[in-house]
Parts: C-alpha cells; structure tokens; sequence
C-alpha cells in the first residue's frame, strides 16, 4: 500500500520518498549480500510512523545524509541529531514525543542494517561480531560502533557495584540478571518459593522419634555453624554438586519457614500432612534463541527459500485428489449471495447483515453484474414485506405462460401492468404501529436490510442501468410506496424513493405507468423528504435517454400544490419544484392544462420575484485610465511672484530649506544634476543670489542642505558607457508646480496660449479665483470694476486653453457665456495635508509627478453563478434564479400555441384589450425584467431572449 499522505495537502513540505534510481538498487543489492554473508535479518524499505503517515526508509538517502553528519558515532554525541536528520529527510512530526519515537525508529534502522557495512565501507575495518552489534539496542550506553569490541562492550554494559562475587555469594547459573533482558533473551523462571508445611504431629518429640530422626543438624552441640545458612546460598545448586545434599535443602527450608530456631525435629511421617514432602525444585532450563528468517525482517532469504520449495514440490509426485470437505471456502461475497438464496433465516440473517456493510463501505466497487442472481435474490427477499401487512405472498415468474389471475404472481420478463389494481384488490392485516411480535419484527428487519442494500447499491451508475432492465424491481417500488402509513414503513417508504430517484433517469414512463403514477401520487404527501424525493425523480424521468419525457396527465391539484410550495422559503424545495417546472411547461398540452389548473396571472410575477433570489449588491471600480508617471526633468518650475517674495525676507539656510521644498519632492527613482538644481536656485533670487547680503550659501553647502531636507536624496558621481561623469543628486526630482511652504497648497499653471507668440503663459497661482482674474485681465482684456463687477458685454473672441476644442476659432458670444466656459479649466487648489493632521489619510500626500488613474464606480446586482468548465474566467447563472428564467422562457415560447391563446385573441376581437396571454402575463412585470436585464449580467443573456419572445407577439 502507498503510503498514506494523512491530512497534510500542503506541497510545499517535502515528504520522503524512495527514488528508485540504479544507484540506489546497486547499494540494497550491496547490502542484501553484504548481511547474508554476516548471518544477519535485512529489510530493505524499513517502515516508519510520521505525521503523514507510514513511509518506506530509502537506505541510501539515510547513508549517505549520516556520512555527511559525520557518521553514525559523531551523530550520536550532538543531542536531538537524529531529528533533525529526519526532519532534513522529509519525515515530520509536530509533537515532540511522536518525533522522539520516529528519531530513535530511524536511530534503530541504520544501527541494524546499516552501521556495520559502514564500518566496512568507510573505514575498511572488520565490523564487531553481530552479537555486540545487530543483536543488541541501539541505545547510547553500549559505546561508539566503531571502535566496540568484547572486552569494552561488557565494560559500558557492567552495572556500578556488579563486583567480582566470592565462591559462596556467586549466583548460580539460573539466577535472573537485567543484562538478560537488554541483551534479548527471554526471562528465566525466578528463586522458587518454599512451600508452607504445617505441624500436625505432638508439640514434643519422643527419644525414639527423635533417634529416628537424627540429622547432622538435628542437635545444637553437633553443630559446627552457629548460625544456619541462607537459604538462597544452595537453592539452586546443580545435582552434582558436593553440598547440594538433598536431606540438607529440606533442612535449610525448613530452618527459613520457622524461623531461627535451631532444635526444630521433623515431625512423624505418618501422622504428617502431605504438604511436608520433601519438594525439590525444577532447574531452570535455558532456551536457545536463533533468528528466524521471516517476510518482514529478511525478505530476500525468505523468497530464496519459498522458491527452493516450490522447485522441491514440482519434482514431488502429483498431489493426491482433495478429499470432501478439505476445499476452501467461498469468499465473503459469494457466501452471502449463497445464503441469500438459501431461503434459511438464519443464513439469510447472516447474509443481509453483511451485505448492507458491504453494499456502504464497498459500493464503488460492488457491482451486480458480477454477481448473478444477487438483484433476483434481494428482491425475493424484499416481496415478503407483502405477507407482514397483507393476506398475499408475492411470487416472481420468469416464464411467459404464468397463471395471469393469481393476483400474487408477478411478470419477471415484461413487469405486472396491472400491479396498482392488484394492490388495490389486497385485504390488509390488522398491524399495531407501535406493538409487534418479536417474529414480526425479525422479518421486517431482514426485509428493510434487503431494500437498503438495493439502495446503497444502486447509487453506483453501474448498478442503477442494471437495475432498470430488472422489471420486478418497478413492481417491488409500486408495493412499497403503496404499503399502509405507518410510521415503521417511513423509512422503507424513503429507500424506495431513493431507488427510484436513481433508477427514472434510465427510465421511459409514459403517462399509463404504475411507478408514474404511484410517484404523482407521493406528491399529496405531507412528508417534506417524500415531496422532496419524489419530485427529483419525476423530474428525472429519461434524463439520460434520448426520449422526451412528456409528464402528461398531472392532476390539477399536484400543480396548485407545486405553485403553493413555490410560495415557502425553503431553497431546496423551490429548486425540486423549479426542475419539475422547467419539464412540465416544455411540452405545449402541459401548459394548456397548467393555465386551467392555476391563475398564471399570480404565478408569473412570482416567478419574476425569484429571478433576484439571493442577490447582493456589488460594487465595483473600473480603471478607464492607468496611472501614468510622469518622466523625470531637468527643468525647474519658475518660482511663483509671491512666493519668492516670501523666500527673499527669510535668511539662510532656512530659506534655502523652503525653496527646496517648495519646487523639489523625494522620488527613489529619479535624480536631477547637481549643477542644474545649482542654477535653478541663483536664477531664483537674482542678483541677491549672486552676493547680496543674505546669500552666505557656497555650492557645496548648497548640496549637503538637500541631503538634510530629504532623507533618501544622496550625492553621488555616474558615469554611462561612453559617457562623461556626471554629478548628480539621486532620490529627487524637480515639482510639476510649485508647492507654498507654509500651507501646504499647490500652485496651478495657466496654460492659455498667447496668439502673438505662440506659447503657454506658464504662470503660476495659488487660488482659483486669482488665475480666473488673471485670464480676465490678461488674455481677454477684460476691466474689472472697483467694486468687482464685470459688464456682461458681447465680445469676439475664443478660449486659448491649452487642447480645448470648445471654442477653436473666434466668435461672438456674451462674456457670461464664455466666462462658464473659461471656469471649467481653472482647477480648485488641492491643499496639503499637515504632518500634524489628525486625519491618518493625510500621511498619504499624491505625489505631483503621479497621474491618479481615471475609474468609475459600478453598482450592479448578482446572483448565484458558477464558473465555466472552459473558461473559468466566464461566469454562468445558477441556482434559483437559472430555474426561474427558463421556466419563464418555457412558459412565453409555448402559451401563444395553447388552445387558450385563440380563445383569448378572440375575446379581445370582439371588444377589450389586444394582445394574448404573453400581453397579459408579462406587461405588469416588464419594468422589473429590464432592470434584472441591465444590472445582472450572469442573467442579461437569458432575460434577453425572453423579452424577445414576448416583445415578438
């Protein structure tokens, strides 16, 4: 199984993999013979747990990522080495005891299959025998790899006080020691206990019991130990030992159960319990362990070895014949097919229990073409929910000479058409909803099983074009839907709806069928999921077929029921009752009829309402122009009249400060020479710049104010290719206008053009209201009064402003006329905003040199809409509003052709308004479908050729 990438989708972390290069099944060719030799298990694509996942270890990528760290004995000594290693090779964790247990896992996979061809490898040394190397942990205490041998393994693994013991306190073979257990072996049995051995002869002993009884230890005065033995110095002391004197054991056992009393005197055997035998326990045995060649740890070995024996077993004599009953059995699928025909219940039990997991975990996968006989064998096993509520027992025939007046025998080849009347002819059981014997409801469990199989399977396409050439399965819907209500049937009664959601889009019904009918008349239903359910499939009926479904014959209280539900806000019922909309008024007799069954006058501004289903108000600004930047100059403004009035009274460096920000601004991209900005601020001031009294500023203290002014303009020296160097000031550029130091405002240029020298007048003014004086005055020579009136007197002239088409060519025209005119070239000044303003808009000063772009704001109404398979750019409607509109278009295309459209046109013949039913339908509500038409675009186009098909009659 590929190794599962758990919920991270992100691709950007890089997760290991195995990359199957040549060089890399060199290296595990390499290493399989290499461990062969040695004797030792390999796995080639050692597994290991990450945080996607369990991956596959590349070998070689961890080999060669250990040797760049140095190698395996350097990694160890860095802390957290490991980790990061694995995190360097794609294998994550997010918490830190999952990363400790995937950096000792991959610890342990190199020490095992890796750290001793490494030895080998890169230092061409002898790797250390397997039993201190491969067959030990990994763990650090054990010492480096590289320089390990016998006699300094047993020293790292030797515990603090394990001294030499002397010849009485040594511990016999089979004593337990920890080291057994970090080496790898098993644990051996621990000390056996003594076993109690109760007292049952006289609390004082004859002379002849006691002669009888004499031992070596029996009498205080013979003997030589003052003190008895531990009990453990001889408890595990071989046979063959000189002192291991069976009588002396019992002895020392006994001398441990009672205590330190020392003229203990075993009691009679005669009269003693049997818990006093003498009990000698068993050696402990020790077992041998030896690696097993398995599939998991040495995968190589075990196919050589499986292949070795299947070339024994080919030279072998041919098998014997199998005996009865040694046979395998069949799988899971076809024991329950089996089973289900079997007619056993308690088979059958088995069978549908399994068959509804199988149908829901597996139902991509589980098909009934492969099976034969499962589709005949669930709807068997479905027909008994006949028997639980009615005197019948429905039969399949799948012969064509069938008794057809036995109501219970149902046409397998070409289905019952008579099954509606068969159902109605049924007596029906008296059934209690809420009270049913244990029998009863073991049945209706089965057969609800069997249906819900059906239904879990037919959600398959597959399997739904099966099943709709199986026509009892048309007969088995018509018996459920029409089972008595219950409420124990509800959710039969939803499986079947299911079914025949899935199975009418490879359907062809006509208007006569049963499961045609039984669906209509679902729809009188007070069930929100069975009106739900029922529409979709109507609706679907030939959705995939060439033929037209028609939907003829709808009862007219099935359409005012639909118009009534339209009327809810409940989305998803709007939408089923849309669909079935759109299919029923496609055909000319259907909308006939829906004219009689409902008032259309009420349902068409209704369905024009839903066309706004969901909209939103958007906004929207579109760029008519970019932003454009205007280029770099070398040309300086002029300095305004009274600006420069202002600077001549300020004294230096101060007015040098104002100057500079007055005509120049911080631009990153751009620069101005140092000799150009230079002149521009002499030719500013004048004589007074040349050696007046005020100017104490040199050139180069000149420059360095620029630098104290800007921040980011700095001096430096270009030079291009080919060229001279030049100095310039980087980070600068000179104003489009000039701007007042004080308030921040920009200045505007005139740009009326002299007709006697064929130029801009460039002049520069702070207010609106001077520039239009000064044209007044100036270019059209024009008195202003002493109280500021103007006579509005006819003059002859035209408007000289700069790219003005108004009045090219000179003309007669009132002074007011023109003056209008003029006003809409003088622009209102744009104050700057103070570094102190409150208004956090203000830090964003334009820039001079910036052209804002030209946009326009769109508000315009949108509905659902959903992308373009083909142009993902595209918008298309969807939704409610879709349905709407299409139904609408339906409806204006179709009624001119109905019988009632010349009823009407003769009515208004002999007197009344003209027109015909589209006239009446939609004159009220054509506002409304212009405005829709105009502000949603995703639906202009359908709007469109509706209003065609209206306008067009």
């Amino acid at each position: 199984m590929a190794p599962n990438r758990g919920p991270s989708a992100n691709k950007d972390v890089y997760i290991h993999e195995i990359n199957r290069t040549p060089e890399y099944e060199e290296f595990i060719q390499k290493l399989t013979a290499f461990h062969e030799q040695r004797g030792t298990p390999f796995e080639p694509e050692p597994r290991l747990p990450t945080m996607h996942g369990h991956v596959n270890v590349d070998l070689l990528q961890l080999y060669k990522a250990v040797i760049d760290k140095g190698g395996y004995d350097e990694l160890n000594k860095v802390q957290k080495a490991w980790g990061a290693l694995a995190g360097e090779l794609g294998m994550h964790y997010v918490d830190s005891k999952g990363m400790g247990q995937m950096s000792f896992q991959l610890k342990q996979d190199f020490y095992r299959y890796l750290s001793a061809y490494w030895i080998k490898d890169q230092h061409g040394k002898e790797p250390p025998p397997k039993e201190i190397l491969e067959q030990q942990s990994c763990a650090s205490k054990h010492g480096p790899v590289l320089t390990r041998t016998m006699e300094n393994f047993k020293l790292a693994t030797k515990r603090p006080g394990d001294e030499t013991p002397s010849r009485d306190d040594r511990q016999s073979e089979g004593t337990p020691t920890s080291s057994n257990r970090a080496s790898g072996r098993l644990r051996e049995a621990p000390p056996q206990r003594v076993p109690f051995q109760p007292e049952t002869g006289p609390s004082r002993q004859t002379r002849h019991a006691s002669s009888h009884h004499n031992t070596p230890s029996s009498t205080p005065a013979h003997n030589p130990h003052p003190h008895p033995p531990h009990p453990q110095h001889n408890h595990h002391l071989p046979p063959h030992h000189p002192s291991a004197n069976p009588l002396h054991i019992v002895q020392a056992q006994q001398a441990a159960v009672r205590g330190p009393s020392s003229s203990f005197i075993p009691t009679n055997p005669e009269t003693a319990s049997r818990l006093g035998d003498v009990y000698e326990p068993r050696p402990p045995i020790s077992v041998p362990l030896r690696p097993v060649n398995t599939p998991g740890n040495n995968p190589v070995e075990f196919a050589k070895r499986q292949r070795q024996l299947r070339a024994a077993q080919e030279l072998q004599a041919p098998p014997r014949p199998m005996m009865p009953g040694s046979f395998d059995g069949p799988n899971i699928y076809t024991r329950c097919l089996q089973a289900l025909r079997s007619g056993i219940p308690a088979e059958q039990a088995f069978a549908l229990n399994h068959l509804v997991k199988i149908s829901y975990e597996r139902g991509d996968k589980y098909k009934f073409e492969s099976f034969l006989g499962l589709a005949e064998g669930l709807i068997e096993k479905a027909l008994e929910i006949g028997n639980l509520f009615y005197y019948i027992d429905w039969q399949i025939s799948y012969f064509g000479d069938h008794d057809s007046a036995d109501v219970g025998i149902l046409d397998g080849l070409n289905g019952t058409d008579d099954i509606l009347e068969r159902i109605e002819k049924l007596s029906p059981k008296a059934i209690l909803d809420y009270l049913q014997p244990a029998e009863f409801t073991d049945r209706l469990v089965r057969v609800t099983e069997a249906i819900l199989t059906i239904r879990n399977m037919v959600m398959l396409v597959e399997n739904a074009i099966y099943m709709a050439d199986v026509y009892p399965l048309k007969d088995l819907l018509c018996i459920i839907l029409h089972l008595p209500n219950l409420e124990m049937l509800v959710e039969i009664k939803h499986f079947a709806l299911d079914i025949a959601e899935q199975l009418t889009p490879w359907l062809m019904l006509d208007s006569e069928d049963a499961l045609y009918q039984t669906l209509l008349g679902q729809l009188n239903s007070s069930d929100r999921g069975t009106i739900l359910t029922s529409l979709r499939a109507i609706s679907r009926i030939s959705m995939n077929l060439d033929v037209t479904n028609k939907l003829q014959n709808v009862p007219p209280l099935v359409l005012q029921n639909i118009m009534n539900w339209l009327l809810l806000n409940d989305e998803e019922l709007m939408d089923a009752c849309l669909d079935f909309l759109y299919q029923y008024t496609a055909v000319v007799v259907n909308v006939e009829s829906l004219l009689k069954a409902v008032d259309m006058e009420h349902v068409v501004p209704h369905l024009v309402r839903l066309l706004a289903h969901g909209a939103k108000r958007v906004k929207e600004e579109r760029i008519l122009e970019p932003e454009r930047k205007a280029p770099c100059s070398e040309e300086v403004a002029v300095l305004p009249q009274e600006l420069q009035e202002k600077l001549l009274n300020i004294d230096e460096p101060s007015r040098c400060f104002q100057w500079l920000q007055s005509l120049f601004e911080e631009d990153p991209e751009s620069h101005i020479t140092q000799i150009a900005i230079w002149q521009a601020y002499q030719g500013s001031f004048g004589s007074l710049a040349a050696g007046g009294p005020r100017n104490t500023l040199s050139a180069a203290d000149f420059i360095r104010n620029v630098s104290h002014v800007f921040g980011n303009a700095r001096a430096q020296i270009i030079r291009g290719p080919g060229e001279v160097q030049r100095f310039i000031i980087e980070g600068i550029r000179a104003r489009t206008a000039p701007m007042n130091f004080e308030t921040k405002e920009e200045y505007s240029r005139c740009l009326w053009q002299s007709a006697v020298f064929g130029k801009k007048c460039n002049q520069f003014f702070l207010s609106g209201e001077k520039m239009w004086q000064h044209i007044l005055t100036t270019h059209l020579n024009v008195t202003i009064n002493e109280d500021g009136k103007i006579e509005d007197k006819e003059i002859n002239t035209s408007c000289d402003w700069l790219d003005c088409t108004k009045y090219p060519k000179p003309i007669n025209m009132k002074l007011s006329e023109l003056a209008r005119h003029i006003k809409t070239h003088v622009p209102t000044a744009q104050k700057r905003a103070s570094a102190d303003s409150l208004d956090p808009t203000a830090k964003r000063q334009r820039k001079s040199y910036i052209t804002p772009a030209k946009t326009m704001s769109l508000t315009y109404e949108q509905t659902l809409v959903t992308r373009d398979e083909r142009n993902a750019k595209l918008e298309q409607a969807a939704g409610i509003p879709l349905s709407a509109v299409l139904v609408l278009r339906n409806i204006a295309r179709n009624v001119v052709k109905t019988e009632s459209e010349e009823a009407l046109l003769k009515k208004h013949e002999m007197g009344g308004e003209g027109g015909g039913w589209n006239e009446k339908l939609f004159r009220p509500v054509m506002v409304r479908l212009f405005e829709v038409m105009t502000e949603n675009k995703a639906m202009a186009g359908y709007i469109t050729s509706l209003l065609q098909l209206v306008q067009d009659d």
